[in-house]
């Protein structure tokens, strides 16, 4: 199995969706800051059919108001053990390890990295997770490293045509 059958994205947030900065206000409000290429990036992975998780580690308003924003219906925060929200999304979907592709960008990535059909870290990760990568994007977290990922996949499944309709 390859690129030709990841059809599901499940990506973390901080650091992949953002640049891994947290904003905090005087009444401690958190605040993230979200690239407009990732947005597009999932927009137009939904387009064509597909479908798309987040698993994070933190818990944030910012990112529940992000997805609802993007259509992302499922989101797990607060996940310490990230295997358990991506085992609940294998069931639900009836998917299999090779029709997932995970972006990640840190050391609680590790066990999604290694059971997933196509592993991405961010630029910048920490070597083990670079290792544990079978791509590594040229973006940087919150820098578009989403949109890369998906254009990637499309260009490869013969969809991106389909994206460009659109716009042409």
């Amino acid at each position: 199995m390859g690129l030709g059958d990841i059809n599901f994205l499940i990506v973390d947030v901080d650091g992949v969706l953002t640049d891994g900065r947290i904003f905090c206000s005087d009444k401690g409000e958190e605040l993230k800051a979200f690239h407009v290429k990732d947005g597009s990036g999932i927009a137009f992975w939904h387009r064509v059919g597909k479908k798309t998780a987040i698993i994070s580690g933190r818990k944030s308003k910012a990112v529940t108001y992000r997805a609802k924003e993007l259509g992302i219906e499922e989101v797990y925060q607060d996940a310490h053990k990230k295997l358990d929200a991506y085992e609940k999304i294998l069931e639900k979907h009836g998917l299999k390890d090779e029709e997932v592709c995970y972006i990640g960008d840190d050391l609680i990535d590790l066990p999604l990295l290694s059971r997933v059909g196509f592993a991405v870290a961010v630029a910048g990760s920490p070597p083990e997770v670079l290792q544990e990568a079978d791509y590594v994007t040229r973006a940087r977290g919150g820098q578009g490293a989403v949109r890369e990922v998906v254009e990637k996949i499309l260009r490869y499944q013969g969809k991106w045509e389909d994206v460009l309709k659109r716009y042409t």
